[in-house]
């Protein structure tokens, strides 16, 4: 399906790992970042050869959460689309868009535009969003949302892939109307989480799957799991599994790894193993979060890009 879309084959092939960078760039750990050489950061990780910038969908604040769930303070699509007008290649990718709390048709207006603009270049993750202050604040059902994400997501597709057509939702009404721009080919769109469903319709839908981060031994179990759902359904085509990780990457190149908050703390030599062992049991693109890392974000982009990458490359694509 995706055998010409240039940043689906840069980034994603069966039984290899290709790794990217979540947004915001910094170590920022618990407080609010500050968003500082963030196109500097961003062009130093494309030159190193990572394929994609990871953006969060977060609109409020919330300081019950218990995370630093401010995302990366600005707007995910637009502050993705300056990155894309600061980079060349790079792709964006949305770790992911709350369906819920966006208008499937005013979301299929703005995903067909970023991807005039800069064509296959985006990687599309949605999700049916977790974040209650979020839903509060726009007057959205928090218990509904798995309904109202499979709606939207069914919304979204029929008006960016068919032209005319008849929609009848919660969400309005399209007849004898179409979407302009039209798009020439599929955005790759991933399932973000469990979105409120269960694996047999994240097996039969949606373009790959991303799972929260996990210990390979029990990662394992959750792509064993997606992939013989996805067998059950007869759908044999070749679907990537994605995943963040939180790292603090050590000083000492050869120290082991320990457990941190969504990943963990290890030496770049350690850190090429279990990369090799996240590939081996069916990861296929991994990124990483660098807001708990003591270090300097420019300091890690280097090491990774240096030592780390050349394991794991983007992918050489067939001219």
């Amino acid at each position: 399906m995706f055998e010409y879309h240039q940043t689906y084959q840069r980034t994603f092939r069966e039984g290899e790992l290709t790794l990217g960078l979540h947004i915001p760039l910094e170590n920022y750990n618990m407080e609010t970042p500050t968003m500082a050489r963030q196109i500097e950061l961003a062009q130093a990780a494309e030159t190193y050869g990572f394929t994609t910038l990871w953006l969060r969908d977060v609109i409020l604040d919330d300081p019950n959460f218990g995370d630093p769930a401010v995302g990366q303070i600005y707007d995910i699509l637009i502050y993705g689309t300056h990155l894309l007008s600061q980079t060349k290649q790079i792709a964006l990718g949305t770790s992911a868009l709350v369906l819920p709390l966006r208008h499937p048709l005013r979301l299929a207006k703005e995903v067909a535009t970023i991807e005039a603009l800069f064509p296959e270049r985006l990687i599309m993750g949605v999700s049916s969003g977790d974040r209650r202050a979020d839903f509060k604040g726009l007057g959205v059902d928090h218990p509904s949302r798995g309904a109202q994400f499979r709606e939207a997501l069914s919304y979204l597709e029929k008006a960016l892939y068919e032209s005319f057509p008849s929609i009848d939702s919660r969400y309005g009404v399209i007849e004898q109307a179409t979407l302009v721009p039209k798009l020439k080919q599929k955005i790759p769109t991933l399932i973000t989480g469990f979105a409120q469903q269960d694996l047999d319709w994240i097996g039969l839908n949606g373009d790959g799957w991303m799972y929260y981060p996990q210990a390979p031994g029990r990662q394992i179990d959750a792509i064993h799991a997606w992939r013989e759902s996805a067998s059950r359904q007869n759908q044999s085509v070749f679907r990537p599994f994605s995943m963040p990780m939180h790292l603090d990457l050590a000083e000492d190149p050869d120290e082991y790894a320990t457990p941190i908050r969504l990943g963990f703390r290890v030496g770049r030599n350690k850190l090429i193993e279990l990369l090799h062992l996240y590939r081996k049991i069916g990861v296929n693109h991994l990124f990483f979060a660098l807001f708990d890392s003591p270090r300097p974000a420019d300091e890690v982009i280097h090491e990774l890009g240096e030592y780390v990458l050349q394991h794991f490359p983007p992918h050489k694509i067939s001219v």
